[in-house]
């Protein structure tokens, strides 16, 4: 799923893990830790009733990726989201995190 910047609407990068406490980002530009994103994650009808919800994350951390030297891994922290999000991010917890990442 695409993850774009909601104030600059510019891409940030894919999301690759989600787990309750959080998710994980692959972006090709490293990203600035410590500091809360306005997110953008785009939806699939599978798992929501809209395209998008929007919420704000802190970036926890940023490594280069072990594989893909032009990747960047970036982990988040839920920091604001709207109670309807938060039981479509659960849902996708649910439905797509690996049982060692909840």
């Amino acid at each position: 799923m695409r993850v774009t910047d909601d104030n600059t609407q510019q891409m940030i990068g894919h999301l690759v893990d989600i787990s309750t406490r959080g998710l994980k980002i692959d972006s090709q530009k490293p990203l600035t830790v410590g500091k809360d994103y306005h997110l953008r994650l785009e939806l699939t009808a599978e798992v929501a009733d809209k395209t998008a919800m929007v919420f704000t994350a802190r970036c926890k951390w940023c490594r280069p990726d072990s594989i893909d030297p032009f990747l960047h891994n970036s982990g988040f922290e839920i920091v604001s989201m709207t109670p309807h999000d938060t039981m479509i991010f659960q849902r996708m917890v649910d439905k797509y995190s690996s049982r060692e990442s909840r």
